[in-house]
């Protein structure tokens, strides 16, 4: 480019290394989990395995994937996240709205109760004995009621609502629209890239959670696939005599977590790219008070 000074280019040949270390620094975890959870057991005792796998091995990965509990797990899991992502954010966009309107009666009061939830709980115990008296445990219910509604993603999207134009809604509101209509006409179309934000940290959240499946269910085939391989890891690391364990049991016991993680990651990663164009511009409107 024409008029860049020589301190500029020396500024873009740095911030291009430092960036470069950064992102293999960030990368380098990962690829290790992946090469040892193909790496034999020797290998990974001994602290051989780098970025490569070494002494090449599928035991682990035959062991959890020709597991018909495992496929069921996994579809809980596919089932769970995906109706509690829904679930979440349509209350979160529609608490927003209406936290987002400033002549709102009672909105200071809205705004308090949810930032009070933010520090305060009820307690462990105090929401089984609340889950179990509504009759939820060992249902669906019991896994998205609870975190229906994260606080930090609704303060995000009434940040949000409350950048957007009013002279749209007010243009709106003189040609008919209601309020339902208003929202599902003018501010959603507007909004994709906070939802598209809100879609991906609920998703994940979802899809990583185990504490609730280990807390609420007591049948196996409805636990999610994290509590699954939440139980295979505690079986597998249960300090058994390696003198009476065969080679097999050995191998999954040195594997096991590297495998857990690659497994449960890896639809996540899938998924990423086709939401990521929206996260950073989702988070930043988001986070600029209107």
């Amino acid at each position: 480019m024409v008029g860049q000074t020589r301190g500029y280019r020396v500024f873009q040949v740095v911030n291009g290394v430092v960036l470069t270390v950064v992102v293999l620094v960030t990368l380098f975890p990962f690829v290790n989990i992946v090469a040892r959870s193909f790496s034999g057991e020797q290998e990974i005792r001994s602290g051989q395995v780098s970025i490569w796998p070494k002494g090449f091995n599928l035991t682990t990965y035959d062991k959890v994937m020709s597991d018909a509990m495992f496929w069921t797990n996994y579809r809980n899991t596919v089932v769970y996240t995906v109706v509690a992502t829904v679930i979440a954010l349509v209350l979160t966009t529609c608490y927003a709205y209406v936290l987002s309107k400033r002549n709102l009666r009672g909105r200071g009061l809205l705004v308090g109760i949810a930032v009070f939830t933010m520090f305060f709980n009820g307690g462990l115990i105090p929401n089984y004995v609340l889950i179990s008296s509504l009759g939820l445990r060992n249902t669906l219910w019991a896994i998205v009621l609870p975190n229906a509604i994260s606080v930090f993603n609704l303060l995000v999207m009434k940040a949000f609502f409350e950048s957007l134009p009013t002279e749209l809604e007010e243009a709106a509101a003189v040609d008919g629209t209601g309020t339902y209509g208003t929202l599902l006409r003018i501010v959603m179309p507007l909004s994709k890239a906070v939802l598209a934000t809100m879609l991906l940290f609920y998703a994940v959240s979802f899809w990583n959670s185990w504490f609730a499946g280990f807390l609420y269910m007591d049948r196996q085939e409805l636990f999610p696939v994290t509590v699954y391989l939440r139980n295979l890891i505690a079986g597998a690391t249960s300090g058994t005599d390696n003198t009476a364990t065969s080679e097999a049991a050995l191998q999954i016991a040195a594997s096991i977590q590297a495998v857990t993680i690659v497994l449960i990651m890896t639809p996540i990663m899938l998924v990423y790219p086709f939401i990521q164009r929206y996260f950073v511009s989702g988070v930043m409107l988001g986070a600029v008070k209107g």
